[in-house]
């Protein structure tokens, strides 16, 4: 085997052990922010733990689960979700929804027939750009 040949193996299981170790969907993830920016998705969760209601805003592309309480297995329930300048879905029920697009930009996402709210395990945001008008 040629030494360039060695190399481009060498490279190559370097590069293959690291993809084996780092975790999926690293690169991009959403987080909390303070609220007051229009542009931030924001939701509106009944949280099991001592507190109650709260609004929580996000910003960046990605996913966020809703916190792991040791003292707490209680489901978290969605109220309400403003999309700000970005594409939203939540996942609940074993699956992401809404089924098909996401919520749109500037979008107040309410659930009438659910008064009490959806259960709720994460939040996704799209890239703005990738968001349709």
């Amino acid at each position: 085997m040629s030494r360039t040949s060695k190399r481009v193996a060498v490279a190559t299981m370097a590069t293959a052990a690291l993809a084996a170790v780092m975790p999926a969907g690293s690169a991009s993830a959403a987080n909390y922010v303070e609220c007051g920016d229009r542009d931030f998705a924001s939701i509106k969760i009944d949280d099991p733990r001592p507190g109650g209601p709260r609004q929580e805003c996000l910003a960046n592309a990605g996913s966020l689960e809703m916190p792991d309480s040791p003292e707490f297995t209680d489901t978290w329930w969605l109220k309400e979700i403003w999309t700000g300048n970005n594409c939203v879905k939540w996942y609940g029920d074993g699956r992401w929804q809404p089924e098909g697009e996401p919520i749109k930009k500037y979008t107040k996402f309410t659930f009438p027939n659910h008064p009490g709210g959806v259960a709720i395990e994460k939040i996704g945001i799209e890239k703005a750009s990738n968001c349709p008008d």
